[in-house]
Order: structure tokens, then sequence, then C-alpha cells
């Protein structure tokens, strides 16, 4: 590396690693020689064992390298070559050499001043001390610089830092593979599970495990990285009142005991209200209500705890989601939550594993979709709440009485929940209309992505760079031309590895959202197979002015920013956002039934289009369920609709016939 301001070599891409005060303090124990195990143990051992020599190596390379970088770009080039120079090899004093001290005691010289020993110390031993001098006189001078280094360069770790910033590359892809990319998720994940929060995440240990909880501790002080004391406490130790304290009374999607429910929301002056005085319940508003409803039925009986969680269900939809009481719930409300049911987004909001208790900050009122026979049960569930509500004259009607409950949902849930040809090909033209930016950029490579393979949600985001491969077979028949493309190696539910084809023409868009972020077009580079395929924005600055204070804070924003990743719950409200802009089009269009329908899409809604489209066309069921990643044929059946098509053709004919 060049030490002089001429122009130097092409440089490799910086390292999207920080630097904090542990190792500052590292590296100064470097230089004053002291225990590198010990050192390693006090300030590093996030990095690794500090008896693998090659993980230490590695780890000082990089943090001298880090320590030239920053000299470097503060036109520091003196300062660059000292860091470069490795003490602890130059000038090396004799193992027979004493000290000053020693040698002091040793001649009778202790109460002579220091220039007195320092004389008598070279007539004894001439050149080695001169050496030892050198030696000494450089360690001053380099601890000198990292003490400059670390006014310049020593950050501290932030909740919206992600956490390959921070942590060795393959500890960072284990958490990220765990759906874990930001310093406040892992937080966030301890805090709400406890000591067991690891289990799950793969190639982490309770030894690596506590490491990071220790290394959280060390750098509690920023907001969104401390650590609960009762974090490591396993959760049953815990008695009831501290285990409600672990969830922040809000109004959010937390337990009904815990949420706050706003004036406006409350039911006090619901639109189907009936006056007070002629209601049968002493009840003043709508959770008053609900909890007289649950406490009708048996206590502690099943049906008790199975209606309650129906109930929270329905009132942290009503709440949260869509704004409104429940004494104010129309029939419309009541069918947007049965079709709700059948896919809760974002799942980020509502969905968790079972594991997850209520009285943890990570519990969702779902695990994920309902099943047909859930759903029915559901509704039946809150008609019999509503019913309960008008026989107390609570409410002066039954808006779920209108809402009918379908024998079996999931098939026809399957094929409704998609876009026609021709609506994908309008909503695809729409996003040539989109604004210039880098988020509008990742909106079209990400839409005709989800669409061309039938990916799901957490696949796309999860996809790198590195998993794009070109591949090509060997000519068969007669045409004597071999078959070759890209296919994306994806790990989909149960994590099942597939190939899935991606056409060119997506492939060309997604290499030039690349070169857009500052990186190589090349999708085969091997510096950038670690890059995810759908990364942040690149031009906060530019739409959001108020933001540019805080990036300017964040200098190396854009170096690592350019190859990290998203998270799913990102990319849905994006889409859900250009879905709703699209629908407003449509029906100012006059399409109404096509802007309700677009109103209702997902991102789910891609991947059922992209089944019933490519089976319309031919696509062979078989190849179909290879490439959804479906472990049951049965599964992908539901997408084959010739039949019914055929059928309602006839039927239409006959109709027109009179």
């Amino acid at each position: 590396m060049s030490l002089s301001p001429a122009p130097a070599p092409a440089a490799r891409p910086l390292s999207p690693r920080r630097l904090h005060l542990g190792h500052f303090a590292f590296m100064r124990a470097v230089v004053q020689g002291l225990d590198h195990g010990d050192c390693w143990r006090r300030y590093l051992a996030i990095e690794g064992e500090a008896g693998d020599a090659r993980v230490v190596r590695s780890t000082l390379r990089w943090i001298r390298e880090a320590l030239v970088r920053i000299a470097l770009q503060t036109d520091r080039f003196q300062l660059a070559r000292l860091l470069q120079l490795d003490v602890q090899t130059l000038g090396s004093p004799d193992p027979a050499l004493p000290s000053l001290t020693e040698f002091a005691e040793a001649q009778g010289l202790d109460d002579e001043p220091e220039a007195v020993q320092i004389a008598a110390f070279e007539a004894a031993h001439g050149r080695a001390s001169r050496r030892l001098q050198r030696r000494q006189r450089l360690v001053r001078r380099q601890l000198d610089a990292l003490r400059w280094l670390e006014l310049q360069g020593a950050q501290v770790p932030q909740a919206a830092d992600a956490v390959r910033a921070w942590f060795a590359p393959a500890l960072a892809g284990h958490l990220e593979a765990a759906g874990l990319l930001l310093l406040g998720q892992l937080a966030e994940r301890i805090n709400a599970i406890g000591p067991g929060w690891w289990r799950g995440v793969r190639a982490v240990g309770p030894v690596k495990a506590a490491r990071l909880v220790d290394w959280l501790h060390e750098h509690g002080d920023s907001p969104g990285l401390r650590l609960d004391a009762r974090a490591a406490l396993p959760r049953r130790a815990l008695n009831p009142s501290t285990r409600g304290e672990l969830v922040t009374a809000a109004t959010a999607v937390v337990p009904i005991e815990r949420l706050i429910v706003p004036a406006g929301l409350d039911g006090r002056d619901g639109r189907f209200r009936r006056p007070q005085a002629q209601c049968l319940l002493a009840a003043e508003d709508d959770l008053a209500a609900v909890q007289a409803w649950i406490a009708s039925k048996t206590p502690g009986s099943h049906t008790q705890r199975a209606y309650r969680k129906e109930a929270e269900r329905f009132v942290l939809w009503a709440i949260v989601q869509r704004g409104r009481a429940l004494s104010s719930m129309t029939q419309e409300d009541c069918v947007a939550y049965r079709d709700f049911l059948a896919d809760p987004q974002p799942a980020s909001r509502w969905c968790a594993p079972r594991s997850r208790e209520r009285w943890s900050p990570a519990w969702r009122p779902f695990e994920g979709p309902l099943s047909p026979s859930a759903q029915r049960h559901a509704l039946t569930v809150l008609k019999n709440l509503y019913r309960f509500l008008v026989d107390q004259n609570y409410l002066m009607g039954n808006p779920w009485s209108a809402v009918s409950v379908p024998r079996s949902i999931a098939p026809r849930l399957q094929t409704a929940r998609s876009l026609s040809p021709a609506q994908w090909r309008r909503l695809d033209a729409e996003l040539d209309q989109l604004p210039p930016g880098s988020a509008s950029h990742r909106l079209r490579v990400a839409l005709r992505l989800l669409y061309a393979t039938g990916l799901r949600l957490s696949e796309i985001v999860a996809a790198r760079a590195g998993d794009l491969e070109w591949v090509e077979f060997p000519p068969e028949g007669d045409d004597g031309l071999p078959e070759q493309g890209w296919m994306l190696r994806v790990v989909g539910k149960g994590r099942r590895v597939r190939q899935v084809p991606v056409p060119d023409d997506v492939v060309r868009q997604l290499a030039s959202y690349l070169v857009s972020r500052g990186l190589s077009g090349d999708l085969q580079d091997p510096a950038q197979r670690d890059v995810f395929l759908l990364g942040r924005a690149t031009d906060l600055a530019e739409r959001a002015p108020g933001l540019a204070a805080h990036l300017a804070e964040r200098s190396e924003r854009s170096a690592s920013d350019a190859r990290g990743g998203i998270a799913g719950s990102t990319l849905y409200d994006q889409l859900k956002a250009h879905f709703l802009r699209t629908a407003a089009v449509w029906r100012a269009q006059g399409d109404e039934r096509g802007a309700l329908r677009l109103e209702r899409a997902s991102t789910h809604w891609l991947r059922h289009s992209h089944a019933s489209h490519t089976i319309a066309h031919g696509l062979p069921i078989e190849i179909a369920q290879q490439n959804l990643g479906h472990a049951s044929l049965a599964t992908t059946t539901v997408y084959v609709t010739t039949e019914q098509r055929q059928r309602l053709r006839a039927m239409r004919k006959v109709w027109d016939k009179g």
C-alpha cells in the first residue's frame, strides 16, 4: 500500500467491520508486549478462541489495516507508516539484558539520578542498550498514535447497526440466517426469550451465546442494546408480575392485558353502541364488554381459553391494524378480518413460533396463516361474541351475521388470491412510472423477480449474488443445442434447498441494480458472493434531507450498506404501498373491481399469480411443484384451473343463447 500522496493502486473493497474501544485496548496491549491471550479474552473474546493463532493473526491484521486506512484518510501518511511497524519484532532486546531498574540495583546505583543510571547502563551494554531505547521510543510513538486514532475511529455500536459491522463474518452469517440482521434485533431476541435465545441459531451454542451477551453488556449504554437483568434468568423462574413487566404496555401487538387503547377507539362513543341506560352490562367500553363475555364462559375451561384467544386476536387487529373500535365494526370490516386470517400480514408484526410465551416481547397472536378449520372456528367464536353483545343491549346489531363461513376455505383462497394476467401486465407497467431513486429501482427488481420465480418473501430477501449460477447442460434431441441459463439457489421451508430458474431479462435488471448500488454488475464476481440481491436504499440523504446529519456521522455507511440486505417487513411495506397507489390509479380509471382486488393483495399474491399463470401456459405441474418448493404435489394442484375455466366457458355459451 502506498504511503505517499501519489495515486495508489486500486484497493480492495473496504471492510464493513467497525472498530470499538476494545479493539484499541487490545492493540495497546500488543504494542506494549503484554500477553496476547489474556488481552484477547478481556477485549475480543467475541472474535473467537484466544488459542486459535489463525483467528488472532487475521483479526490483528484487519485491525491494523483499518487503523492505517483511517490515517491515510486524514492525510497522516507518516502515521500510517508507523502503524505498519511491529515493534515487537524491531529492536527486540536480548533476553539476558536486565531492565534499567534491575541494573541499578545490581550496581548499587539505586539512589543515583536516572541520567547516571542510563549512562552506566549504556557503558555496560552498548548497542543493545541503544536498540532497547529505540524500541521504547517506537512504543511511545505508537501508543500516542493509537490515542489519536481512537478519537477519530472508535465507534459506539448502535441498535440500527448490522451485525456484520461488528462481528466476524462467520458469526454474522449465522445470525443473519436466523433473521437477526441488526444489533437491536439481537438484543430484542435475548430480552424476549432469555437464556435459551440461541436455540435455533445455527452454529451458535452456549459458549458463543455467552460471549455475545457479554459483548452487549459492554455496550449496553447504547439505546436499544441494553439487556434486561432478567434476560439471564429462566423465564419460568420469574413470578407472574415480573413476567408481565417484560412486555411494555403500548398500542401495539401485545397481550391484551398490556394493550393501551386510544381514547377514540375504546368504544365509549362506538358507532353502534346502545345507550348505557338500556344496556344489561355495566361495561362502559368495548374491552370491559369483551371481558364480561369471556367471564360468562365456564371459568378455566378449554372453551373459555379458546374464546379468549380469538377475541384477543380480533381486538388487536381492530385497534392496531384497522384503527376501529369493536363497537364501530361494519360488515365490510368483518369480511376483511376473515380474509386476514388466511394470511396475517405483515408476518413480522403478527406471527411468531408457538414457543414464544405471551409474557415475552417476542410473543405474537398467530403462528402463521390459519387452516380452513381454524378460520371457521375463529369466525364462529366472533359471531358468538357479537351475538352476546347484541343480546345484552350493548350493540344494536351483529355485523358478523351477514358474513358466511365457507365449508372449505383453502382451495378457493389459493386461486382467488392472485392477479389475472391482464392485471399483472398493468401492475408491471406502473413500475415504469415510479419516481427515480434507489428504493424505486429496488421495487422494480423485487416485484419482477417475485413474479418470475414465485419465491416467498423470506426467500427473496435472503438471496445473495453467490446464489445465482449460470448453468449449461449438454445437447439433447435433434436440435443439438445445449440448455443454459440462470438458476437461483433457494433455502425454503424446512431448510429444503432447491434451484429455481430465473429469466435472463430479470438477471440483467438485477445486474443494473447492483451497479446502481456502487457494486460490480458481474453476478459471478467472487468478491461479492455475499452481497444481498436486494439492498438498502443508497440515496437516503437526497430523499430525506433531515437524515443527512445522521448519515454524516456514519461516513462508512455507503461502503457497508451497499452489500447489506433488508428486512422482509421493509420489502412487504414497500410492495403493499405500491399496490395501494396503483389501486388508486385503477379506481380513477374506472376499474373499481380491479382496485378492490389490488388493495387486498400482498407479496404472497405474486407467488400465487406466478403459479397460476405458468401452469395455465403449459408448465408441467411437477416442475411447478419443484420451483415453488411444495412438499406435496397436492398443494400445487390447487393452481390448476383449466377444468373450471372450460366449464365456465361452456356455461357462458349456454347463457348467451338465452
